[in-house]
């Protein structure tokens, strides 16, 4: 009875560190999404770690950002669109485009989504009666808008907050998986190393898939709603070393898990010559650890991180809107039900008309989430360096020369999307 309770006490602190997190374990639940988990393994899988040096750019500049954000609401107290608007000379304009710009990414990223998590759902049905096979298309289809219906009742109740941290969990679950198995399966080390050194793959479809790295690891929605998310803790200018401790925990584990998952793709997979192409070439990562539990587990794991993907993916044009009008969202307005209402319909397209390709479907749309990037970086640079605004807070030499490096990298990743995009079709 002892060694029970000693077993439920110490599951419960590792529930309570989870959920200890500041408002970065958002910015992790959201990156670490199916988007993340396809990325890392496609690339993995077809490029070995050659794109280690994009994850780890990415994931640098995406502490850099995050940082940045949660400073920013923490000294003006106010969010991201809202001061475009308001301080910026044009901001108007420049607020409705990257709502515009970020919504198309978002949906498109919740098309590849539920793509997958349809598409994963039906293999499972599938290996239990193999009769519906034959249906396949209309059982994605059926599936696909049973998921979609539950999430949003779910967040019309005002759900949101605790189904996300019930997420969290099997997030963090799905990523302490893959770390496990690097134990058993992982590149050679000096692979690892020369992944760090700066190239783009010579191949067919290189562009683009360095295009989606940074789509889903630099996402523009992540620091948009960090605002709102530092305010919802109710942090204030006590916190400013707390939010940066936050900010920096972040970029980390995210650099962690994803690096997690492209190494044991690139071992169990690269060199035998087996790219990810369908959701079942998905589970063979896992496999040598896993043995023939190794769907189920990376079945759960993935529709984990998907799951915990669709709410933000839902909420991000309303929360966009909200902030830009006044600077907080109302979950009960008639405004937020509408819009969500259409995201959701949106969504349907991919297992609709993509059921039987959701990898590249993802893929996509992570492409396309970076286009709006180097607009989101100069806003908040123009926003820091107001000193007016930031009332006698004078930002750092080592966080400007990050930004303005961090711009330049997302205008080189959008064009070099624009390149991946022209040759793929």
């Amino acid at each position: 009875m002892e060694v029970t309770a000693s077993k439920k006490s110490l599951l419960k602190k590792i529930i309570l560190i989870v959920l200890g997190f500041g408002p970065g374990i958002f910015a992790i639940g959201y990156t670490i999404g199916t988007g993340s988990v396809t990325s890392m393994l496609v690339a993995g899988s077809t490029y070995g770690m050659q794109l280690l040096w994009v994850l780890f750019l990415s994931c640098l500049f995406s502490g850099i950002l995050i940082f940045a954000y949660g400073n920013y609401a923490l000294i003006t107290g106010e969010t991201a669109l809202y001061s475009f608007k308001k301080h910026i000379k044009g901001g108007k304009i420049l607020a409705i485009f990257i709502i515009i710009g970020v919504s198309i990414g978002q949906w498109g990223s919740l098309m590849g989504i539920l793509t997958i998590s349809s598409n994963m759902l039906f293999e499972i049905f599938a290996m239990n009666f193999e009769g519906v096979r034959s249906y396949q298309y209309e059982t994605v289809l059926i599936i696909a808008i049973a998921v979609i219906a539950i999430f949003y009742s779910i967040m019309l109740v005002g759900k949101y907050s605790f189904f996300e941290k019930i997420l969290v969990i099997f997030v963090t679950f799905m990523g302490l998986s893959f770390i496990i198995s690097l134990f058993f399966v992982h590149p050679l080390p000096s692979e690892a190393l020369e992944g760090f050194i700066p190239r783009i793959p010579q191949v067919p479809g290189g562009k683009m898939m360095v295009a989606a790295f940074v789509g889903t690891t630099m996402a523009a929605a992540t620091f948009l709603s960090r605002p709102l998310f530092v305010k919802g803790k109710e942090w204030g200018i006590k916190d400013l070393k707390k939010q940066r401790k936050d900010a920096i925990t972040a970029a980390i584990l995210v650099f962690i898990i994803s690096g997690a998952i492209m190494a044991v793709a690139s071992g169990a997979l690269f060199h035998q010559g087996n790219p990810v192409e369908s959701v079942l070439d998905m589970a063979k990562p896992l496999e040598p650890i896993a043995g023939s539990f190794a769907v189920a587990i990376f079945f759960f794991g993935t529709l984990s991180a998907g799951l915990s993907s669709i709410f933000p993916c839902l909420l991000i044009a309303p929360l966009m809107i909200a902030d830009y009008q006044s600077g907080k969202l109302d979950t009960t307005s008639k405004q937020f039900k509408i819009i969500t209402a259409i995201a959701c319909l949106v969504a349907l397209i991919g297992p609709a008309f993509f059921g039987g390709k959701p990898i590249l479907v993802q893929i996509l749309s992570q492409v396309f989430n970076v286009f709006v990037l180097p607009v989101v970086v100069l806003g908040i640079i123009l926003l820091l360096n107001n000193k007016k605004l930031m009332k006698g807070y004078k930002t750092s030499l080592f966080v400007n020369i990050g930004l303005y490096t961090a711009l330049l990298f997302s205008c080189i990743i959008s064009y070099n999307g624009i390149l991946g995009l022209l040759e793929g079709f």
